[in-house]
């Protein structure tokens, strides 16, 4: 079962009783209506957390952001959105792959990035 929790009173940096912490970038926010930081409160273990296991969760938790993140037939992460976690791009990997251990004990957030483009 997952949690939520909209973490827009707490300091940078720390996550509420070993949750997950995502940013999202304004637009997204909007839409979920929150400020700042989300934590995703999971249960089980962290250890073996991936980037699909954590978008999973922040749908179910707000899923007014089912579609806007990913592609509701595919899954695939939709061309102008951006994953990053401890100054990594983790777009690209697989989405299976386990999130960095910082990402999965609170001690840093899982960033998801709204890209431009235009000219």
């Amino acid at each position: 079962m997952s949690g939520r929790h909209d973490e827009q009173d707490r300091p940078p940096g720390e996550a509420a009783n070993g949750g997950i912490r995502v940013v999202l970038p304004a637009h997204l926010k909007n839409l979920a209506r929150v400020r700042g930081e989300v934590t995703l409160r999971l249960g089980g273990g962290h250890d073996t957390m991936t980037r699909q296991a954590l978008l999973d969760a922040l749908e179910a938790a707000y899923p007014v952001l089912r579609g806007t993140i990913r592609d509701r037939a595919t899954g695939r992460r939709r061309a102008f959105i951006r994953f990053y976690a401890c100054q990594r791009d983790l777009s690209n990997e697989p989405p299976d792959v386990p999130l960095p251990a910082a990402v999965t004990s609170g001690a840093e957030p899982f960033l998801v990035v709204g890209a431009m483009a235009g000219g």
